[in-house]
């Protein structure tokens, strides 16, 4: 007969954390089981949210640090948001990434955050090589549709900064033109960071608190440095929900380091609404849309700080299209698509597929031909990985700023405009040293 587990004490810096987030109020009702999309997962036999919190209870914290469960919750809150107790049970999660040892973080989680830390950006790409390619990208534009178009890098007193994601910056080059197309039609006066520019939050993936801090101050420092009048909150879910957890850090410690931000949806939806953009709808005839909310988003933001958003998208995407449907479930009670937490870039490709098996159904559902998305790695799991394990449903995947690029009208820019445009890019590419002749 097995014998009976014997409550441990839990050690002391444990016991005050999970204090401050309920975890004796917990009833073993499974309600977070029910919800949870690890439950039934191939190879987490026996494990589920319930028993995590029971085994935590007892005192089993080493057991639980040293299992696979932490890192294959996604942090997707429906659990907490269906918990009749309120219980913060990702934030429990997260915490038991915080205790595992930093070499014993899986796959290449831990490298991506130090790379972040020591780089600026998770891929360790050369400063000399980002500058090289923004300026590439930027002449390539230009001569493509948008004539005066250049990517504009420490620009002091712009209205906009905004932070590209690194897997963009290393392969995916051309989707950074959708925002930029964006800018450009608006004639939005904006910029990027030279340094520390990755929008994506992976200290929020590892469960390292310090470096939550460290990439939110310095997002801080630059908007402070340069005079910037807003910042976009970075559009991976982690990134934002990361970058506000740690800004509500360095406000606490310090009241002056508060900014202005904005998210993407209020940013599209402000242009839209001022004419500062104009779309064409016909563009996007004989296709249904349909929208992924990203839990971080959605349920996690309007959880910790009080707004999600869910009205906001789906106002956008029908200023774009005449064929919308939403998924069901939807909003706050919608599915995790398995790719959050660092379960996307994570180790866990299979356990990953199968969190998503029901955002998958539900785009099945729907009858929709197009799924659009707010968040990067929403974006690459549900049209990478989850076709690849679920491939009998075809569908496409649109990012919503994609979808509001390809459905604007270009208005032309004037020669004054394009000339000044012209001038300003010619100075600033030589007051950062970018080598406007070398082969990239």
């Amino acid at each position: 007969m097995q014998p009976a587990i014997v409550p441990q004490a839990l050690p002391a810096p444990v016991k005050e954390h999970l204090s401050k987030l309920d975890l004796n109020l917990c009833m073993t009702c499974g309600t977070c089981t029910n919800g949870c999309p690890v439950t039934g997962t191939p190879g987490m036999e026996g494990w589920d949210t319930r028993k995590v919190l029971r085994m935590l209870h007892l005192g089993l914290v080493d057991e639980v640090v040293q299992s696979k469960f932490p890192w294959v919750c996604t942090g997707c809150g429906r659990c907490a948001h269906a918990c009749p107790m309120n219980i913060d049970i990702p934030y429990i999660m997260l915490h038991m990434k915080h205790l595992r040892p930093r070499d014993k973080v899986p796959g290449i989680l831990h490298k991506g955050a130090e790379n972040c830390f020591n780089t600026g950006n998770n891929m360790a790409i050369p400063k000399e090589d980002y500058l090289f390619l923004m300026y590439d990208m930027g002449v390539e534009m230009a001569d493509e549709d948008c004539p005066g178009f250049y990517v504009p890098i420490d620009k002091q007193d712009a209205d906009i900064l905004f932070f590209p994601n690194s897997k963009e910056v290393f392969a995916d080059n051309e989707d950074m033109k959708w925002w930029w197309k964006i800018f450009y039609a608006a004639k939005e006066n904006w910029t990027i960071p030279s340094e520390n520019w990755e929008s994506v939050d992976w200290g929020l993936f590892t469960g390292n608190y310090d470096y939550i801090k460290t990439f939110a101050q310095r997002k801080i420092d630059f908007v402070k440095k340069f005079n910037i009048k807003r910042m976009i909150m970075p559009d991976c879910g982690g990134g934002s929900y990361g970058c506000r957890v740690g800004m509500k850090y360095c406000v606490a410690e310090n009241p002056d380091s508060k900014i202005n931000a904005i998210y993407l949806y209020e940013y599209l939806m402000e242009l839209i609404q001022s004419g500062r953009i104009k779309l064409d709808k016909s563009v996007n005839e004989g296709k249904i849309f349909t929208w992924h909310d990203s839990c971080k988003h959605g349920r996690e933001l309007e959880r910790h700080f009080g707004k999600g958003f869910y009205d906001e998208p789906r106002w956008i995407i029908q200023q774009c299209v005449d064929e919308f449907v939403d998924v069901e479930p939807t909003r706050a009670n919608g599915h995790c698509c398995g790719a959050g937490g660092g379960m996307w870039p994570g180790p866990y490709e299979e356990e990953a597929a199968y969190h998503g098996r029901e955002k998958y159904n539900s785009i099945k559902k729907s009858g929709a031909n197009v799924l659009v998305v707010g968040c990067s790695n929403c974006h690459d799991q549900l049209m990478k990985r989850v076709p690849k394990f679920y491939p009998d449903y075809k569908y496409e995947v649109k990012y919503i700023w994609e979808l509001v690029a390809d459905t604007l009208i270009l208005e032309p820019w004037s020669e004054e405009e394009i000339e000044k445009a012209e001038a300003e890019a010619q100075s600033q590419w030589e007051r950062l040293g970018v080598d406007t002749e070398m082969e990239y």
